[in-house]
């Protein structure tokens, strides 16, 4: 019986320069080891994204457990600012460093090696472990886990439940399970004028007047105060420009963009009829054309409290000596996409270096998430 070292697996996959949507080896590691352990693997690639399915048991199983994760991880940005090799794996002080060490290469070694211990010790007679794990997670997010969900609708592939391996706690080990998360919304503006002298505006007509008032009217309004388990939805302004470097020119056009985060009193659809209201408003106000353009990255959802929270909160808790909270915060994830499927939650490590330079995770984390995840199937199939 070979066990696996979620540790070493975990840097075997930080060595992997998976900038996404490159696959950079880390899913041939993962089949390796999981094929070896009598695992049914199917690369489910499309589009340029390499994506990774895993079966133990029948397919047919009355019960089955999946887990989901991603290998792919965000640029290094400037080498001269890491201390370490991005993607040396270097351990110091029990501290093990690399882009992909806490988000997430970390949580899929966890649930792999915790996997692989399981079906070998204490497999279930009735019951499968699914693992889907993309390298589409950083980027557009529209060939990695969608794929394969679309691929297991195709193949007659399910889970009864999932578990989503991100990073979920802020401070401490245990501290946090997401249940859900806000929706995502990216509105793009674009006011249209008449470009002229800035000593004759008479003879133009400037977009930007409209475009600043538009912008200033969505930034204060309230647009909820959240709800029984959501935070209040937030709306930011991330750019306004018109790329005008001459001061003595009226622009002919001005562009903006905002971003909004939704709890479950909106929709995509209601938000952006409000937007385009908005926009009709100021553009007969001030005589300019406002053209709008939405992209939503995921609606709002929430897993209701209940059995599957229960069981991962109870092995949390076991593990760690921390009840840990219910929450529905952060930015976006393949939950989003996930639900649609079965049940779903979030467990991982804490959060707190992810996306940076020196991105780090501590060796006992690591160890200790593989009990929590090998907890979490013992349980699940008692």
């Amino acid at each position: 019986m070979v066990q696996i070292d979620p540790v070493e697996l975990t840097a075997d996959l930080i060595r992997c320069a998976s900038v996404t949507p490159d696959e950079g080896g880390a899913l041939a590691v993962l089949e390796r080891h999981l094929a070896a352990a009598g695992f049914a693997c199917t690369r489910v690639d499309r589009g340029k994204v390499s994506n990774l399915f895993a079966r133990w048991g029948a397919k047919a199983a009355p019960r089955s457990f999946g887990f989901n994760g991603h290998t792919d991880v965000v640029p290094v940005g400037a080498l001269d600012d890491w201390s370490v090799d991005p993607f040396g794996a270097e351990q110091k002080d029990g501290v093990l460093y690399g882009r992909g060490a806490t988000d997430m290469k970390s949580g899929v070694a966890a649930f792999v090696a915790a996997a692989i211990d399981f079906i070998n010790q204490t497999p279930p007679e009735e019951g499968a472990v699914i693992l889907a794990i993309t390298g589409d997670e950083e980027g557009p997010a529209i060939d990695g886990t969608v794929a394969l969900l679309d691929w297991m609708q195709r193949e007659g592939e399910q889970m009864s439940v999932c578990l989503v391996g991100e990073p979920t706690c802020p401070d401490h080990m245990g501290e946090m399970i997401k249940i859900g998360r806000r929706g995502s919304l990216n509105a793009h503006f674009t006011a249209t004028g008449v470009q002229g002298h800035a000593a004759y505006p008479h003879r133009a007509k400037n977009p930007l007047p409209a475009m600043v008032r538009l912008m200033d009217h969505l930034a204060s309004h309230s647009l909820d105060t959240g709800s029984d388990h959501f935070d209040a939805s937030t709306l930011a302004v991330v750019t306004v420009d018109t790329g005008n470097l001459a001061t003595n020119v009226i622009p002919a056009a001005c562009r903006s963009a905002v971003n909004i985060r939704f709890n479950d009193h909106h929709s995509g659809a209601s938000l952006t009829a409000w937007l385009q209201t908005e926009a009709d408003r100021a553009s007969a106000a001030f005589g300019v054309e406002i053209a709008l353009q939405v992209t939503v990255s995921g609606e709002s959802f929430m897993t209701a409290p209940g059995l599957l929270s229960d069981l991962v909160a109870a092995s949390v808790q076991a593990e760690t000596g921390v009840s840990p909270t219910l929450s529905t915060s952060g930015g976006t994830s393949d939950a989003r996409f996930v639900k649609a499927h079965c049940p779903v939650v979030e467990f991982g490590l804490v959060g707190k270096t992810m996306h940076q330079v020196d991105e780090q995770v501590p060796v006992a984390d690591i160890v200790q998430l593989k009990a929590i995840y090998g907890r979490i199937l013992s349980d699940y199939f008692a």
